[in-house]
């Protein structure tokens, strides 16, 4: 018989930021609970406030289930997004979530390790800029390891039901 051996996808790993009530965390600070990560930015005016309803949406699906589930909204922005500027961006709009930001170098290091792209435009004639980035939804287990990720088009109920699976033990192999 022959096995198929799929190769595995190396993301994420150690990460050091700042959330948005001011508080230094790590990967280690959320060891135990399944990570549910978007990397976006708070003057972003579509895509992300529509994935984050998405996928408040989709925690909301899971009832009880969610609780073993950590949101986090990771800034491509630092320059603007103060812990301050997170924290009234998410409790207002998608208070299941927790922002994380930082200095630059150490967004950097993160976006490198989930392989994000996210590039700053020029400013316009009133110092705005847009910051255009990657739209995936990762998944990681309760030891930080990558599970599976999720594309913007995926539905709330589509990313709900596949979670359930997740934390239902019913794990996919990792993509």
């Amino acid at each position: 018989m022959i096995q198929i051996v799929r190769p595995t996808v190396k993301l994420g790993g150690a990460f050091g930021l700042t959330d948005h009530n001011g508080r230094k965390v790590s990967d280690r600070t959320f060891l135990g609970s399944y990570l549910l990560i978007f990397f976006g930015f708070t003057h972003c005016r579509v895509v992300c406030p529509e994935n984050l309803g998405k996928l408040s949406r989709a925690l909301a699906l899971l009832g009880p289930l969610a609780e073993g589930v950590q949101p986090l909204y990771v800034s491509v922005d630092p320059e603007r997004d103060s812990p301050e500027v997170m924290r009234a961006f998410l409790e207002s709009r998608f208070p299941r979530f927790l922002g994380l930001t930082g200095e630059r170098g150490q967004v950097d290091a993160m976006k490198s390790a989930y392989k994000v792209y996210a590039e700053r435009e020029a400013a316009d004639a009133d110092g705005g800029y847009d910051v255009p980035h990657t739209a995936m939804t990762f998944i990681m287990d309760r030891d930080g390891r990558y599970l599976t990720h999720f594309s913007d088009v995926v539905s709330a109920q589509d990313i709900a039901g596949r979670m359930t699976q997740i934390l239902a033990g019913g794990e996919a192999p990792r993509a």
